[in-house]
């Protein structure tokens, strides 16, 4: 699918894979609109790359419409990748043996909800939009790539939120892309392992921890880079055979338990 003259949406665009992304889609000739919370950083990148800054929420319903429909009065929208998302760490149960040591069912609802909840409607509605576009030769409208996690697979010891809200996201890629290829629109999803983003700094000596995190990488030995997940989504969006898969960019790696 040529992505040259259509708009593009990158959710949690600011920075991190989403900036990745967006650096890489508006090298291949799109407007990409940057969807994030983060304004001063989107704004910063929507600047640098030529593209639009949006304040997205994506557990924001009415705010997803008016990004989607925006887009589309740019160029046509031809491309959606939701790279937004956040994790947090509780045991099911905790130490003391008492029920409110156990997960917060508010913590875990809220990774769900901005995982699970808001990819799958910005899906159904930049889809939407989409729907409406002129088919190309091989009357495709659109394609969108959705971001999982490893995790999915090789949950740790804390991560049951987050695992379930990106298991979840891998389970909806072939039902979606079943949904929407009566409308000539091909859903992928990316399943990163351990990516270099701005999640360490925040760590005491955060390259030295990075440096220990990548020995746990089977080859190469380190962390992946925005640019190569980058580099994946490009060619699930512009390689029309591409459709309902879900794709490991993790340098074969299988979490441990912990």
């Amino acid at each position: 699918m040529e992505l040259t003259g259509s708009s593009a949406i990158v959710t949690g665009g600011a920075s991190g894979i989403g900036a990745g992304v967006a650096r890489a889609l508006a090298a291949r000739g799109a407007t990409v609109v940057v969807g994030d919370l983060q304004r001063d950083k989107g704004e910063a990148l929507a600047e640098e790359i030529g593209g639009v800054f949006a304040s997205l929420d994506v557990t924001d319903s009415a705010q997803i419409t008016e990004v989607v429909e925006h887009a589309a009065t740019i160029a046509p929208l031809r491309a959606l990748v939701n790279s937004a998302g956040i994790a947090n760490a509780f045991r099911t149960i905790g130490r003391d043996g008492t029920i409110e040591s156990a997960f917060p069912m508010d913590k875990f609802e809220l990774v769900v909800k901005v995982n699970l909840l808001g990819t799958f409607d910005m899906v159904r509605q930049a889809a939407t939009v989409m729907s409406r576009n002129e088919p190309d030769a091989g009357g495709q409208r659109g394609a969108i790539v959705n971001m999982a996690s490893v995790a999915a697979f090789d949950g740790q010891i804390g991560q049951a939120a987050y695992s379930a809200s990106k298991g979840g996201v891998v389970g909806l890629t072939l039902p979606l892309a079943r949904d929407l290829s009566g409308a000539g629109i091909r859903v992928n999803t990316i399943a990163p392992g351990l990516i270099d983003t701005p999640i360490y700094d925040s760590f005491p000596e955060p390259e030295e921890f990075k440096a220990q995190l990548g020995q746990s990488v089977l080859f190469p030995k380190r962390l992946g880079t925005p640019e190569e997940l980058a580099s994946m989504t490009l060619e699930l969006l512009t390689n029309d055979y591409m459709n309902g898969e879900t794709v490991r960019v993790d340098g074969g790696i299988r979490m441990p338990p912990k």
